[in-house]
Formats: structure tokens, sequence, C-alpha cells
């Protein structure tokens, strides 16, 4: 029995831990099943100071991204994981405009329909502002260097774009440290596969419409533009 009761318990944890977790995710699980963990948890998501619950407008913005944000983007902001963007010290409007993009499914690249479709659609407003102040607050953590030479091409482009391509500095727009301005996002310290992955979206797909501008700037660097690109901001703090 206490084996069974320890199963429970873990899957427990597991839905409280996410509340409102994509449905792709919840589906994997016995309905049975959770339904008996969220009964042994009991009030895990209705305390204000812990809670997960992101249909409750009175949840602050910092509990949210404590306990559920950093599940995947890390404590403050600062993810481990490749797969996750960085969010601290994210520019307040980007950061606004993308989580309403998920919210209402204009943006619908693989990583957001898969996850933030589903956390996304029960914010409110004034949760989302709130959020993007939390984080834009939030001191971002230098990541690991990227590789040396590929890190000096990317420099140059950064810098000075690809005059022969017509591809324009990155610096213009982001920054000449990657810190981003407004609707343009920070990039010092983001993760170069991360990097790579939404070049590549905007170069070949149109599941980011609200970046639109990218589609026409980044159309013509090759994929070792890319690279290299990727890899230098990663190294910028």
């Amino acid at each position: 029995m206490g084996g069974v009761l320890n199963a429970l318990q873990l899957k427990a944890d597991s839905a409280a831990t996410s509340c409102y977790l994509p449905r792709g995710v919840l589906m994997n699980w016995s309905w049975k099943l959770a339904a008996m963990g969220l009964m042994l948890t009991g009030t895990a998501c209705s305390n204000l100071e812990r809670s997960r619950d992101l249909n409750d407008p009175q949840v602050s913005a910092e509990t949210t991204a404590q306990q559920v944000c950093s599940i995947c983007h890390g404590p403050g902001g600062n993810s481990i994981s490749p797969n996750f963007p960085r969010l601290a010290a994210q520019q307040k409007e980007y950061f606004v405009a993308q989580l309403k993009g998920y919210r209402s499914h204009g943006r619908s690249d693989p990583a957001g329909y898969e996850y933030m479709w589903g956390l996304s659609r029960n914010l409110r407003d004034e949760q989302v502002e709130q959020l993007a102040t939390y984080y834009f607050a939030q001191k971002a953590s230098p990541n690991a260097p990227g590789d040396a030479v590929l890190s000096a091409e990317g420099a140059e482009i950064y810098k000075n774009g690809v005059p022969d391509k017509k591809v324009p500095a990155c610096s213009a727009c982001h920054g000449t440290d990657g810190q981003g301005a407004g609707a343009f996002p920070r990039l010092a310290g983001q993760h170069a596969d991360y990097v790579k992955k939404q070049i590549t979206i905007f170069q070949r797909t149109d599941q980011r419409p609200g970046g639109a501008v990218m589609k026409v700037i980044v159309h013509d660097l090759s994929a070792r533009d890319v690279e290299a690109v990727a890899a230098y901001v990663q190294g910028l703090k």
C-alpha cells in the first residue's frame, strides 16, 4: 500500500507542479490517477504564495515565475537547457508580444503550440505585463562562450552585417551588446541552439508572423552564418 501511495504522490506532485500543463502532457496520464493525486495534495494550488494556478490573477508574477515558469526557464529566467530560452533581463515589450502571441495562437512554432499555447491560454493582460516586468528586472547570468572561430565570424556579421547579401548588422536593432530594445529582444547570453532554431523558423516558415521583418533580414544567411551569429550572441554578457 505504501508503494502505491508513493507512486500516487509522485503523480500528484507532478500535476500540482503544472496545474495548467499543455493538454498533450496531461492526456498521457490516466485521468483517475491524476484525480486521485490531486486529492492527495489537497490545496497544492490554493496557497497564493506557492500557487501554480495560472487562472488566478491574485497569484503574483513572482510566484508564477518561481512555481511554474522556472520549471523550464530556470530560476530567475536563466535556463540551463538550450530547448528553453533565457528570459532574464528580456525586453518587456518583446516579452509581452510573444506571450500574447502564444495566447492567441498567432505564434505557432513547434515549441509554441506544444508548451506555451496551453500555459498562456488563461493569462490575463495584467498577468502578462507583470511577468514581463518581473523578468526584465532579473539579472542575466553569463552563458558559456561559443566556439572561438565561429564566434569571431559571428561578431563580424553581428556588428557589420553581410554587405554583399544586403544583410544589415544585427546590432542596429538588438544593440551593440545584444541587450535589445523595446520590441527587439535581448540576445546576449541566449542559447545558441535556440537562436539557430528561431532564425531557421524565420527563414523557412511563417510560424512567427510578429517577426515578419526578420524573415526578410535573415533570408539569405547561410547555415554557417546562422551558426556563427548564434555562437557569438551566446557569449555576450
